[in-house]
């Protein structure tokens, strides 16, 4: 039971300058832009330019999502960068970020869930706001996937794109911030989402360079799948733990990882087009960071206001999925 109410105070983003477009990739892959539309919903991606990395997304969204919620460095007690590109495989990412904003000695780690890899880190950051572990958390969800996306795979390469969002979780009224979670992998099917090579089961070699194992390889059909399974029960799930029904819901933001797979969820809820955020025509799949960068543009279009109750819900590698329920407190209010 949480003893304090905990939720998201204030939200950032940021998205790298470059951007790919289905004209591009077409002539690249030998297809038509109409096609990569039809397939994904996705007109366009930002990518990373020479020399950015990781943490210098997460750095740019997290210097917006304090400044958004009034927060000095010093208030904040973890640091949570959900990610599975970030800059190195040891120091972790987020305490790259601390030292970037100068945020003293704090609980910093990256959390590897993939796309719920968001959810799974409010999870944490509420849970250690409403214990009194950590009066502010910030929480980054950052991926670079155009540095793991295989160029010589139209599949792949067509989805992905880069970008960083960021919250603060900090203490809200009772009543409001998270109210309900609903979590889970299924981790006989991880193969579905990996990258082979580059960890201790098979450690980076001229080898598997050679055979390009150092890009992301997915299963797009079992992925495809598994979305239409559990994204739409998550949701309806997480609203039941909440004692809630469909039709108390504001605003439905799911991982924008593919159109065919949110309209499916949607209709599931029985949702209709103006309870959804659907963003990825312009940023494609940005895994970890697509929940937090629609959040930050749903608030800046003036589609949250106070009071209001959101279904956060992703999926992803592992597999995993998770889902939130939040009431929306707005300080103002």
């Amino acid at each position: 039971m949480m003893n304090i109410g905990a939720g998201i105070i204030g939200t950032g983003l940021y998205l790298p300058e470059q951007l790919l477009t289905n004209q591009v990739l077409a002539d690249q892959f030998g297809v038509t832009p109409d096609w990569i539309y039809d397939r994904t919903g996705i007109h366009n991606r930002r990518i990373v330019g020479p020399g950015q990395a990781c943490s210098d997304l997460a750095v740019a969204a997290a210097r917006q999502a304090l400044a958004a919620s009034g927060t000095n460095p010093e208030e904040i007690g973890m640091v949570i960068v959900a990610t599975s590109t970030g800059d190195y495989r040891m120091p972790s990412t987020a305490a790259i970020v601390q030292g970037a904003l100068r945020i003293p000695a704090a609980a910093c780690f990256d959390l590897s869930a993939a796309c719920s890899g968001f959810v799974y880190g409010l999870m944490v950051g509420c849970h250690a706001v409403s214990c009194g572990f950590s009066p502010k958390v910030l929480l980054v969800g950052a991926e670079v996937l155009s540095q793991v996306a295989d160029p010589e795979d139209c599949d792949s390469t067509i989805l992905f794109g880069d970008g960083a969002g960021a919250v603060v979780i900090g203490a809200v009224p009772t009543g409001y911030g998270l109210l309900a979670t609903d979590t889970g992998t299924s981790g006989s099917e991880y193969g579905a989402l990996v990258i082979p090579a580059g960890g201790s089961r098979l450690p980076a070699s001229c080898q598997t360079l050679a055979e390009q194992l150092q890009y992301v390889r997915m299963d797009g059909q079992q992925i495809f799948m598994f979305a239409m399974r559990v994204l739409g029960n998550s949701a309806m799930r997480v609203i039941r733990n909440a004692g809630l029904t469909v039709a108390d819901i504001d605003l439905f933001i799911p991982h924008q990882a593919n159109r065919r797979i949110i309209g499916a969820a949607a209709g599931r809820l029985d949702l209709p087009l103006d309870k959804l955020v659907i963003d990825l025509e312009q940023y494609g799949n940005t895994s970890a960071a697509s929940i937090p960068i629609a959040l930050h543009n749903a608030l800046g279009q003036g589609r949250i206001r106070h009071g209001d109750r959101l279904v956060l819900t992703g999926f992803g590698g592992g597999v995993s999925w998770g889902s939130a329920l939040l009431r929306w407190h707005s300080a103002e209010e």
